[in-house]
């Protein structure tokens, strides 16, 4: 499965890049360059400029693209001395670019290239289309404007960032406009307000969740389901503390390597500990407090345990990125000769969790390390023996894949679920390993087979993800039209009038009896106005009480989404409904 860009796009939208920047220049004479890279579905570019832009500049920024598009200007590749460069620049008046320059001179590089597109000269290692004119006028679209700190340091300048979209036709622009719309409309900040199910406070601080009692049911249904579903295939249930000395992460090199994700450390007692951002190093603790055998593997131990990241502020987005997480994690220890099968099975849970919920579209990415990187830790050979039994464990799931060759762990090769929403957005869901190192770092061996000690292999796994990003995602690919199951609100019953309320709250308790999530809508507004609130609120099933009813012991169904009622003995619909949440639809 290939998930790469096609080489033409890329450079196309590169151009455009490029592109943009002319016409600012244009716009405002006087514009500092910082740096324009390709995107995702486009690309961005970085400007010191003399006033603060507003979304009316994009349009006339547009414009004039679109005029330099017609002028048909070439874009033109020149070699340069590194000395010629940066004198170059510096009479151009771009200290950003010359800044660029001497970083690369002081790395050893004594030529750059540059770009000359019409009057706009771009320090840039190419490649470019040909001209401008090779650009569709109708295929691109400058989006939005935000600030962004030179080479993402707070202490050096904060430009103004502009992001476009680019496509080699109108056609494709129209429909990726029209599924931004969608995702806008699904926003799961906006639905989850609107639901009532989250929200933050300053008073609390940044990223970190306040799961509102609805919000709270989704939570749990799905930690349930997990907990349920990971009995039966023999997983055993811990809980571990939310601090710890800090020894413990210098022996699985956590520190210094990972110490800029962690929370400062708190002194007690003269020591330092940390609030956890892991669980792993516990899991293993857990694993060596006593001997243990092979007729023991595999053991798999499994946490929803609380972690804490220092997430980078502006990183932080809803739920998608947050600073305190429950995840769906355990580790599992088991001999060489057990860990494909036990990876296969992993990767096969993820595969039910996603049927179940509706998710079709999925794939697996590889990130192995590339040796050029100092970060990564262990010999060849183990990091040979990891990526072996990873590759084999992934061709027999039968899942699709991609490699990424780098953005592997610093201890071992390891594969992320990436998960596509209904509006085309693409959600990392769960990170997962086959890990040959830790085990040697922490002692983790067994008795094998002929009583000798042997080291264990550490399967690392969360195929729900944190809990935060998860939902986040549901919230988004169902627009919060949950089934039936993960409804916070499963039924709500609207009695006609005061002269019905005796007889709905008898339906509401039996519901309620039954373990169903029921709310009467009893204020004093027309039933009209107590059902458009039930439809925005996305309830699944309304049920209408009066005279009729109450005489028939029967309720009027009206279903999500739908204007059809249909009139039934509500204790049929109390066992319709039960099958529905027993089958998790």
């Amino acid at each position: 499965m290939n998930q790469t860009l096609s080489p033409h796009i890329e450079i196309m939208r590169h151009s455009v890049a490029h592109l943009l920047a002319a016409a600012v220049l244009k716009m405002f004479p006087e514009a500092k360059f910082g740096i324009g890279p390709v995107i995702g579905n486009g690309f961005y570019y970085d400007f010191d400029l003399p006033r603060t832009l507003i979304p009316e500049d994009l349009e006339i920024l547009e414009k004039i693209m679109r005029e330099l598009i017609q002028k048909n200007y070439s874009y033109d590749r020149a070699e340069l001395p590194i000395k010629t460069a940066l004198k170059k620049f510096e009479e151009l008046n771009q200290p950003y670019k010359a800044e660029i320059i001497r970083d690369l001179k002081q790395k050893g590089e004594e030529m750059v290239s540059v770009y000359e597109t019409g009057f706009f000269v771009d320090l840039c290692t190419g490649p470019h289309i040909d001209s401008t004119g090779e650009i569709p006028s109708n295929g691109f679209k400058l989006e939005k404007i935000s600030g962004a700190y030179w080479k993402g340091d707070q202490s050096k300048a904060q430009l103004q960032r502009i992001y476009g979209v680019a496509f080699e036709t109108s056609a494709e622009l129209q429909a990726y406009l029209k599924q931004q719309e969608e995702a806008e409309q699904r926003d799961h900040r906006k639905i989850g307000a609107d639901q009532e199910l989250f929200a933050f406070s300053p008073e609390i601080g940044s990223g970190l969740v306040l799961w509102l009692p609805k919000g709270n049911i989704i939570k749990e249904e799905l930690e349930n389901w997990a907990k349920e579903t990971e009995q039966m295939q023999g997983y055993m249930r811990v809980t571990t503390p939310i601090i710890t000395k800090e020894n413990l992460f210098y022996t699985s090199e956590h520190l210094p390597h990972y110490a800029s994700s962690m929370y400062a450390p708190i002194n007690i007692d003269g020591e330092k500990y940390y609030i956890k951002p892991m669980n792993c190093p516990f899991h293993h603790e857990i694993f060596k407090h006593r001997a243990r055998s092979y007729r023991e593997l595999p053991l798999r131990i499994a946490e929803y345990g609380w972690c804490h990241r220092y997430e980078d502020s502006g990183s932080l987005f809803g739920l998608m990125r947050v600073r305190g997480m429950q995840m769906n994690d355990a580790h599992i220890y088991c001999t060489r000769e057990q860990a494909i099968e036990e990876f296969v099975n992993v990767i096969k849970l993820h595969e039910y969790y996603y049927k179940k919920l509706g998710i079709t579209e999925y794939y697996m990415e590889l990130a192995l390390r590339n040796p050029e990187n100092k970060k990564y830790h262990g010999d060849d050979a183990m990091w040979q023996e990891a990526e072996d039994l990873t590759r084999k464990a992934m061709e027999i799931s039968g899942v699709p894949y991609v490699i990424q060759n780098d953005g592997a762990a610093f201890y071992g090769p390891k594969i992320d679920f990436q998960i596509k929403s209904i509006t085309g957005r693409i959600f990392t869901a769960s990170t997962n390993q086959i890990d040959l190192f830790m085990p040697k770092k922490f002692n983790l061996t067994y008795k094998n087979s002929n009583g000798k000690e042997d080291y264990v292999v550490c399967i690392h796994r969360a195929p729900l993800g944190t809990h935060e990003r998860f939902i986040g995602f549901l919230i988004e690919h169902f627009a919060g039209a949950f089934p039936v199951w993960l409804s916070p609100t499963q039924v709500t019953l609207l009695p006609i009038s005061e002269k019905f309320f005796d007889y709905a709250d008898k339906v509401m308790k039996a519901l309620q009896s039954s373990g169903i999530r029921t709310e009467m809508s009893a204020e004093n507004e027309s039933l009209g106005k107590r059902i458009r609130e039930a439809e925005k609120q996305k309830v699944p099933y309304m049920l209408v009480v009066g005279e009729k009813e109450m005489k028939s012991n029967t309720v009027s169904v009206r279903s999500r989404g739908s204007k059809q009622q249909e009139t039934i003995d509500f204790e049929k619909f109390i066992k319709f409904i039960e099958r529905k949440i027993f089958e998790k639809q």
